[in-house]
């Protein structure tokens, strides 16, 4: 399909998900202010924090837990899977619960072993079981307002938890990070949209390059979890087939296997996450190993992430993936808002297989 083509991306988008993606910007904002306003204990002796969630839920924590890495005063770790570990019990563990529907099981399970455990409790959702669950728990919740799918609220699943981490001076005040993140995206945004044609729009290319091809994203630190963002984008949006490595670690395994199959490794088209605040060591092994990627034939290309802050080159970063994965979807003409294989799989689930 001609990306240029616009008029009929609408008929293939049929839920709108390019203005999610357009509204992130401003979503980031809305969900910052929000988490301000929300009711939170005045709680101390927190030593850990689990952010329980999945999928678009998920991510935010992701984000979060890899902004947060060095400056938090406690550690922060994801979970995305059923109940919890066994060590995570009483006052001292502070887990937050985050589903955007309020009714993905797992997380469920996970705010059920909290309860059972006794630790503090804060739920982040749009409503559903969640919200029963805590209201009777006598939990903290956070109830916000999104009609669309949890992965296009990736603003409010991160900008309530970095307001949690700040409220709870887990972290120093991030409000003016927050502006020029926002700032960063909408200046980037100029050149990324639907009207600036495939020449002069980056997003558009990038797409382009991914047709037919199997898709893999590399980043380090700061760029890790938007390395799993793209490929969750590209796997929703376009449903097409990704992965996503983090660095240093591949250099580790993944590094050995650029040599066979060698047919489907020229079909291959991997993007490295580039960020001027990552280690310099990270980012001499990216530019090498994009060098070895290269000479072994494999298609390559980089990404740089923009913005002078931490924040901005995380938001950036992720901003951009966003558009270059509608832009896949629209190259594949697949509505970018289904998802029915999941669907397919929560409904069997629910009914025991």
């Amino acid at each position: 399909m001609n990306l240029d083509n616009t008029n009929k991306f609408k008929n293939i988008d049929s839920q709108n998900m390019l203005a999610e993606i357009d509204g992130l910007p401003d979503q980031l904002g809305i969900a910052w202010a929000a988490g301000q306003n929300f009711p939170l204990p005045a709680w101390d002796g927190i030593r850990c924090v689990i952010i329980a969630g999945m999928g678009g839920s998920a991510i935010g924590a992701d984000l979060l837990a890899a902004y947060v890495a060095p400056i938090s005063s406690g550690p922060v770790i994801v979970h995305r899977g059923y109940d919890l570990p066994a060590w995570a019990k009483g006052a001292e563990t502070l887990v937050i619960t985050s589903s955007h529907s309020g009714n993905t099981e797992e997380t469920l399970s996970a705010f059920d072993s909290a309860v059972e455990n006794e630790c503090r409790i804060l739920a982040i959702t749009t409503g559903g079981i969640l919200s029963e669950k805590s209201s009777k728990a006598n939990a903290t919740l956070w109830k916000f307002d999104h009609q669309g799918q949890p992965r296009a609220a990736v603003g409010y699943s991160f900008g309530l938890l970095l307001a949690v981490f700040s409220r709870l001076g887990f972290i120093a005040d991030p409000a003016e990070e927050v502006q020029d993140a926002i700032s960063a995206m909408k200046a980037q945004q100029v050149d990324l949209t639907p009207d600036v044609s495939l020449a002069h729009n980056h997003a558009k290319s990038f797409a382009k390059q991914c047709v037919d091809r199997w898709v893999a994203v590399l980043g380090s630190g700061i760029m890790a979890p938007v390395a799993r963002r793209w490929k969750g984008q590209i796997s929703e949006l376009a449903k097409a087939w990704a992965q996503f490595e983090f660095l240093p670690e591949a250099d580790h395994n993944t590094l050995a296997g650029v040599i066979n199959p060698k047919a489907n490794l020229r079909q291959t088209m991997v993007f490295f996450l580039r960020s001027e605040v990552n280690h310099p060591r990270n980012q001499l092994r990216i530019n090498l190993t994009k060098e070895i990627f290269a000479t072994e034939g494999l298609n390559c290309d980089f990404f740089d992430a923009q913005g002078e802050t931490r924040l901005a080159q995380l938001w950036t970063g992720l901003h951009f993936g966003d558009y270059m994965a509608y832009y896949l979807a629209m190259a594949y003409q697949a509505d970018p808002s289904p998802v029915a294989a999941i669907e397919g799989l929560k409904a069997r689930l629910k009914d025991g297989g």
